[in-house]
């Protein structure tokens, strides 16, 4: 009988000659991927700030934030959501993560040869459901097709754009010492969920994707509390990982508290029969928002009051040092280092 491995540490991006899964995980491995290839060639002033969407400013004063994603999710429907949904809400969510107010989206679709024109029809008529919900127009758009297992089955890809309000100045690289640190609510619904589909878990849950539009969320903060330094939605890589993205961004200290964190019972138990890890597991509709700690009762009621934040709590506060690094207050009293996710957990989760 062989004796079985344990975990490694994965190999840096400069002794890899190939794309591997981890370098889709929104972890570590995908930032050394954008850091090492993409930035150096691509970089201006809107991509090399690091956030969700791209900020670019106007003749006349006027400010665009403008987003893309390519959304590869399988199973393409699962509880809550399909990848219709998910591709709208997600570049939606990315636009008002710098507090813009989306307006217009484009849509291009990857089919496969043999995909039932039945199942492409639902999938856009989710599309525009969640576009309607969203207040958005989605104006342009493109279709290839491939042969038959050259893809898999579907794939989409948007790209948003959206109007900064006068006066909003929102960024990862914005928090500031002494800033509390807001979640909208429970983490890991949507990778559970889409892991349940799939039929991995091994047990039945009635768990569903959180999956949904925050900017009317992000617009009932801002409303409450105009002076929101830092916002960002926790997809791929989940909480832990965005936090440390603002941590390197910002050059602070983020610490949190563990029993803060709200975590469904069906997340907790299916991490727990997985080894995984709650922090790190993705979602699809919920926000971070990191705020002067004046306004933190402001904004926590703030996203109370909206329907996808009554789950909304204060998780945890910015602190000046060691910068560039996220700590995780445990249950027990314990502090432990909250590192970026390495590696891939759940491929193909958006």
């Amino acid at each position: 009988m062989g004796i079985e491995e344990g975990p490694s540490c994965p190999l840096p991006i400069a002794q890899r000659e190939h794309i591997m899964l981890g370098h889709g995980s929104g972890g570590k491995l995908s930032h050394d991927l954008i850091t090492r290839t993409f930035l150096p060639a691509l970089a201006g002033p809107a991509l090399s700030a690091g956030d969700d969407a791209g900020l670019i400013e106007l003749p006349g004063g006027a400010r665009l934030a403008i987003s893309t994603d390519s959304h590869v999710v399988w199973p393409l429907f699962f509880p809550g959501g399909d990848i219709g949904k998910l591709a709208v809400c997600g570049t939606v969510n990315d636009v008002a993560m710098l507090g813009a107010r989306p307006l217009y989206l484009t849509a291009g679709f990857i089919l496969e040869e043999g995909l039932e024109l039945a199942l492409l029809e639902k999938v856009v008529a989710s599309m525009q459901a969640a576009a309607a919900e969203a207040g958005v127009q989605i104006v342009a758009g493109d279709t290839k097709v491939v042969q038959r297992g050259k893809a898999d089955g579907l794939y989409i890809n948007t790209a948003g754009v959206g109007l900064i309000p006068p006066g909003v100045t929102i960024g990862g690289a914005q928090a500031r010492p002494g800033d509390v640190v807001l979640l909208s609510g429970p983490i890991g619904d949507h990778g559970i969920a889409v892991l349940a589909a799939r039929g991995e878990l091994g047990f039945e849950t009635d768990l569903e994707s959180d999956v949904a539009p925050l900017n009317g969320l992000v617009e009932r903060l801002l409303d409450a509390c105009p002076s929101v330094h830092v916002l960002r939605d926790p997809t791929r890589g989940g909480l832990g990982t965005t936090l440390n993205e603002i941590a390197h961004q910002s050059g602070v200290c983020i610490e949190i508290e563990e029993k803060a964190i709200p975590v469904r019972p069906q997340v907790a138990a299916a991490c727990e029969m997985l080894g995984f890890d709650p922090l790190y597991i993705a979602n699809e509709g919920k926000l971070v928002a990191i705020l002067p700690v004046g306004q933190a009762e402001a904004g926590l009621a703030a996203l109370r009051s909206h329907p996808y934040g009554r789950e909304a709590v204060i998780i945890g506060t910015v602190q000046p040092a060691p910068s560039g690094r996220v700590l995780l207050r445990t249950s027990l009293g314990s502090r432990r280092v909250v590192e970026m996710l390495a590696g891939e957990l759940l491929p193909r989760i958006c």
